[in-house]
């Protein structure tokens, strides 16, 4: 099955080139950024598209093992559209704060999602005996829960990936997968280490645009990896070799014995031909 294929018209457009001020830069980048103009760094789309690429075929072998991605992004630009991306592909997210913990210190974070649905309950029961004050207090607790666990709130174990937009603002989520040992796929701006993560990603993580070109090609990736039953169903594909194996054979001792019948065809008559001469 093929990958969408970004273009690099499409990543010109969308303001994948612009990096952020050649003060404002670490120089672990460098091997990305293609030149400066105006103070700005302008990042090699050339590299973009491959990495960009390998990081799509990742999160295609991911889906299709019935692995689940943890989507992370807390800036004001990225959280409301990576949450729609999470919902419409069925996995998680983190778009409000990342909580310390929230995958090294589950247990923990497990109780608060568990408080989280009991206060739910609470403020949908209408038999409760709370007073305004009561269900004021309840509701804003609850409130500040959903704000951080409601995109982790089924999620019961480990994710097997991570997907994060701008890993320099979401260092805590990136040292806690490494110590985990989760793959990591990140956005990285010239004002980010791309060597703590795993499949990197050079290219601006500030544009509203660009966020979305790489949301809707993740988004393209997943649902096409869903729709193959091959992908999703490894056992398929053996049982289809079976199949074929089968009929291959059957076609073999079909050949032979055609061949044989010939053979015995052919002997015949000229044992025929010999006696007729005599």
């Amino acid at each position: 099955m093929s990958l969408p294929n970004p273009k690099l018209q499409d990543l010109i457009e969308a303001g994948v080139h612009f990096g952020h001020k050649s003060q404002r830069w670490n120089p672990k980048m460098s091997k990305y950024i293609h030149s400066t103009r105006e103070n700005v760094h302008i990042i090699d789309l050339g590299i973009t598209i491959g990495m960009l690429t390998e990081a799509l075929q990742v999160i295609q072998e991911t889906i299709s093992k019935g692995g689940k991605i943890l989507f992370v992004a807390t800036k004001k630009q990225a959280s409301s559209r990576i949450a729609e991306l999470a919902i419409d592909t069925e996995q998680y997210y983190v778009n409000h704060r990342w909580l310390g913990g929230m995958l090294t210190n589950w247990s923990t974070i497990n109780k608060s999602i568990k408080k989280m649905k009991e206060l739910e309950g609470l403020k949908a029961n209408p038999n409760n005996e709370f007073t305004k004050k009561e269900i004021l207090k309840i509701t804003n607790k609850h409130e500040k829960l959903l704000r951080s666990l409601n995109g982790i709130s089924e999620m019961k174990k480990s994710p097997d990936l991570l997907f994060i937009i701008d890993t320099r603002l979401e260092h805590i989520a990136v040292a806690e997968a490494k110590n985990l040992n989760i793959p990591i796929i990140g956005i990285v701006d010239t004002n980010c280490d791309p060597d703590v993560i795993d499949y990197p990603i050079p290219g601006n993580d500030d544009s509203r645009r660009s966020i979305d070109l790489y949301c809707n090609l993740i988004s393209e990736t997943i649902k096409n990896s869903k729709k193959d039953p091959d992908l999703v169903n490894p056992k398929n594909t053996s049982n289809n070799k079976i199949e074929v194996k089968s009929e291959l054979d059957v076609v073999k001792t079909k050949s032979k014995d055609e061949l044989d019948n010939n053979k015995q065809s052919e002997l015949s008559s000229d044992s025929k031909d010999k006696i007729e001469q005599t």
